[in-house]
C-alpha cells in the first residue's frame, strides 16, 4: 500500500454547492405569496458630512495639529440602498445547484492517490452524505445568507421550491438558531433529502430560494460591497454590488458571500465548546474576521485527508473529521502541492 506524504502536485475539486447571485426586492409583508407585488431595489447615492474618528499616533500627540484636523468635516460619497417608504420587507432571491461528482477530483495527476481517495470518498458517499446535507439544509432555514438583512427583523420566511414538490417548503427562520446546525424538523428533512439526492445523482438538483426580512418601512437593506483597490481621493468611497435586470441596476449579494453562509456548518473545530459559534468550513478554520485560524495542522484539510487515505480502514478519523474533510471537498479548491 502507497503511502501519500503530501497532496499530488496536481489536484483540484470543484464546487459542489453552486449558489447564484442574489437579487434584492422591496414589498410588504402581507404580499409574499404575489409575485407581481415585489420592486427592483435599485441603488442611490448617498453623501455624508461625518466626524473624523481616526487619528495618526503623532497627531493625536500634537494637540494643536489634533483640534485642526477634528475641525475638519469627513466628507463620506457612496452607494446605499432601502425599501421603499411604502414597503416594509426585503425579497432576497436566489437559485441554488446541488452537484454530484464527489468521488472523483476535477483534476489529478497521481492514479495512486485518485485510485485511494475515490474508495474513500465514494464509501462516505453512499452511506454518510446525509450528515452534511442536513447542515446545508438548516442554513437555508435560518436565513443566514442574508447577513446584517436578517439582524432585527421582525419576522424571516424561507421559501424553497424544486420541480419535484408539489408545494414550496416554507420555514421560519426564527425556529432554527444560528448557533446550532441540525433539527429533526419535516420540512427540513424534505429539504434534506433534496440536497442528498443532488450529490448522490448524476441529475443535478436546482433549489428556487426566497427569503423575506420584515424590516419596517423604509429601512436600509444591505447589499455586499465591493472591493476597489486604491480609489482616487475625493471619489465614491464604497460600491455596492447590483446586477442589470431590464435596464435597472438592482441592488444585489454576491453568490460567494451566500455560499459562505450556506458552508457555516463546522461546529467541529476544537474551540467551538468556547465560542460556541459554528465557522465556515476553510482547510484551516480561518476566520479573517477575527483574525484566527482555529484549525491547526493537526486537523487541518490535508492532514485529515492524507490521514484518511493512508488508513486501512475509516477508523482512523472520527466521523466528524471524515464530515469536515467531505465538506472541504464540496467547497471545492485548488490544493496541489509540488516540488518546493
Amino acid at each position: 500500500m502507497t503511502t501519500f506524504t503530501k497532496m499530488p502536485a496536481v489536484i483540484a475539486f470543484d464546487r459542489k454547492l453552486e449558489p447564484s447571485d442574489a437579487l434584492m426586492y422591496s414589498g410588504n409583508w402581507e404580499n409574499i405569496a404575489t409575485a407581481n407585488s415585489w420592486r427592483e431595489i435599485e441603488l442611490f447615492d448617498r453623501h455624508n458630512r461625518a466626524v473624523k474618528s481616526n487619528f495618526k499616533p503623532e497627531v493625536l500627540n500634537d494637540e494643536v495639529e489634533l483640534q485642526k484636523q477634528i475641525a475638519e468635516a469627513n466628507l463620506a460619497w457612496g452607494d446605499d440602498a432601502a425599501l421603499s417608504h411604502e414597503h416594509d420587507t426585503l425579497k432576497l432571491s436566489f437559485t441554488l445547484r446541488v452537484v454530484s461528482g464527489l468521488s472523483r477530483p476535477s483534476v489529478c495527476n497521481d492514479v495512486e492517490f485518485e485510485a485511494a481517495y475515490k474508495e474513500k470518498i465514494h464509501g462516505y458517499v453512499q452511506s454518510n452524505i446525509g450528515n452534511l446535507a442536513s447542515r446545508y439544509a438548516y442554513n437555508i432555514a435560518n436565513g443566514r445568507f442574508l447577513w446584517r438583512n436578517r439582524v432585527g427583523a421582525q419576522e424571516i420566511k424561507i421559501v424553497v421550491n424544486h420541480a419535484s414538490l408539489s408545494e414550496p417548503l416554507v420555514f421560519d427562520a426564527y425556529d432554527y438558531s444560528l448557533k446550532n446546525t441540525t433539527s429533526g424538523n419535516a420540512e427540513l428533512v424534505k429539504l434534506t433529502e433534496l440536497i442528498k439526492s443532488g450529490f448522490e445523482s448524476d441529475t443535478p438538483v436546482l433549489l428556487s430560494i426566497q427569503a423575506f426580512s420584515k424590516l419596517g418601512n423604509g429601512q436600509r437593506i444591505w447589499p455586499s460591497q465591493e472591493m476597489i483597490l486604491n480609489s482616487p481621493k475625493g471619489e465614491k468611497s464604497r460600491h455596492l454590488f447590483s446586477l442589470n435586470v431590464n435596464g435597472k441596476d438592482v441592488a444585489a449579494m454576491h453568490c460567494e458571500k451566500i455560499g459562505n453562509a450556506l458552508r457555516t456548518i463546522d461546529d467541529w473545530y476544537p474551540s467551538f465548546d468556547e465560542t460556541q459559534i459554528p465557522i465556515a468550513i476553510e482547510a484551516y478554520g480561518s476566520v479573517t474576521q477575527r483574525g484566527i485560524a482555529y484549525r491547526s495542522t493537526k486537523n487541518d484539510f490535508k492532514t485529515l485527508l492524507l490521514k484518511w487515505l493512508n488508513s486501512v480502514s475509516n477508523d482512523a478519523l472520527e466521523q466528524n473529521e471524515q464530515d469536515f474533510v467531505v465538506a472541504m471537498l464540496i467547497r471545492g479548491g485548488v490544493f496541489g502541492e509540488g516540488e518546493s
